[in-house]
């Protein structure tokens, strides 16, 4: 028989993902897994089992922003790796949600990589996902105070600098010294060549975490003008969808209410 590394704790075959939506006025992302489901790690000598408290523990499947969703979908081959990992990765004072070795967030973020390989994720897209949760994680190094300010520097000055080479490709402005006063396709390269140098030296900053930085700030360089542009759509849909929901909700009964309704009643 094949190795598998994703299998079904309860029978010891294949991997059965269970899912059911278990939204709530705060979260209506949430779900509950019906059934366990294990993985093993080349890395380490136990499987992981997730999750210990299959009654209470609930995932909100691949925590991405909204706006990034075009990129890193909720649902696809990856999600089996990014439910372990939700359950790897604790917050403060949170029990442990998984059942198996013992794992630095560090850690849990390799692992997360290493198993959306093994999914068959497509490189660039576990790679960068990888660089997103490394990211987050270096949010919660300690001294806290200390990391966050740098990840929001760095994050300040990628997006500064964007907006500005944006603006000068424009010739609205005449500020970055790499940009000049060239024609088109110098100014992108230009561009282009600093979008891979700044982030580089930046990540200098991060220590052990500097390779995924590296890949973070890159993809955040090359990605700041497709993002201004999502979100100025998602803003006006939002704005829209707004009117509509208060227009629709003033004649009949609040979604909200109804949400709330089926969770008292048990239905939900």
């Amino acid at each position: 028989m094949a190795f598998r590394r994703f299998f079904d704790p309860e029978s010891g075959g294949d991997l059965r993902l269970e899912l059911r939506p278990d939204p709530t006025p705060h979260n209506p992302a949430n779900f509950r897994l019906l059934r366990t489901l294990g993985y093993y790690d080349p890395s380490w000598k136990e499987p992981f089992i997730v999750p210990r408290d299959l009654e209470h523990w609930r995932t909100d499947l691949v925590s991405v922003p909204t706006l990034f969703a075009w990129l890193v979908p909720k649902i696809g081959p990856h999600l089996p790796a990014a439910i372990v990992h939700d359950a790897l990765v604790l917050a403060d004072g949170e029990a442990v949600a998984h059942d198996g070795p013992s794992v630095t967030r560090e850690q849990a973020d390799v692992i997360l990589r290493d198993a959306m390989g093994y999914l068959g994720t497509p490189v660039v897209r576990r790679w960068l996902m990888w660089a997103a949760v490394s990211l987050a994680t270096c949010w919660h190094r300690r001294p806290r105070a200390y990391w966050r300010a740098v990840v929001l520097l760095t994050v300040f000055v990628i997006v500064a600098l964007g907006v500005l080479a944006t603006l000068d490709l424009l010739d609205v402005c005449d500020v970055l010294p790499w940009m000049g006063d060239h024609v088109w396709y110098q100014e992108l390269l230009g561009g282009a060549i600093f979008a891979i140098v700044i982030p580089a030296s930046l990540s200098l900053l991060y220590g052990s975490l500097r390779r995924a930085f590296l890949l973070a700030g890159v993809a955040l360089a090359f990605l700041v003008h497709v993002t201004a542009a999502v979100a100025g759509v998602y803003g006006v849909y939002l704005a829209l969808d707004g009117v509509v929901t208060w227009l629709v909700e003033r004649r009949g009964s609040s979604v909200k209410g109804n949400l709330k309704a089926d969770l008292a009643k048990g239905d939900l």
